[in-house]
């Protein structure tokens, strides 16, 4: 689904669920004025036209044991598609891993990673360095708060 393709009541609801997504379907129509099947509807061709990817739970880290946040930058030593492609399946099959990013600039990768503690955190990154030989080193920020987190995406009217 093209950006195009979504209306005034499409943008409204994904900026809505984004918030909440366990809001129901009477409370969203009275915030978008659509009624509740019309937006059932809606959310279910979102979601078979992959707009809305997944709806998860955002767990606050304090109330289960507050784990670490690392931000880690790779550099690789080369740019073949099919090693990137290796690395890039790798990161993605890790739970600790919750984003990656390809970016330009000294580093080829960002990384954010959650990690109980700096010694599962070594843990991690011993493995990357180890199943991934291409990847020629890492150097690595160490999350002292967090001011922000979240995924939303600003939804342009």
């Amino acid at each position: 689904m093209a950006r195009s393709d979504l209306d005034r009541f499409d943008r409204r609801l994904l900026a809505l669920v984004q918030r909440d997504a366990a809001q129901t379907a009477d409370v969203l129509a009275g915030q978008v004025g659509l009624s509740p099947s019309a937006v059932q509807r809606r959310l279910k061709r979102l979601r078979e036209t992959g707009v809305i990817l997944s709806e998860i739970a955002v767990v606050d880290p304090l109330r289960v044991g507050k784990p670490n946040f690392f931000l880690a930058a790779l550099e690789i030593e080369r740019e073949r598609p099919e090693l990137i492609a290796r690395l890039r399946q790798w990161l993605s099959a890790e739970e600790q891993i919750q984003q990656v990013y390809y970016v330009t600039g000294t580093a080829d990768f960002v990384l954010v990673v959650v990690a109980p503690d700096v010694g599962a955190y070594d843990a991690l990154m011993s493995r990357l360095m180890a199943d991934n030989p291409n990847v020629r080193r890492f150097t690595t920020n160490v999350a002292l708060g967090v001011g922000k987190r979240g995924l939303f995406v600003p939804i342009a009217d």
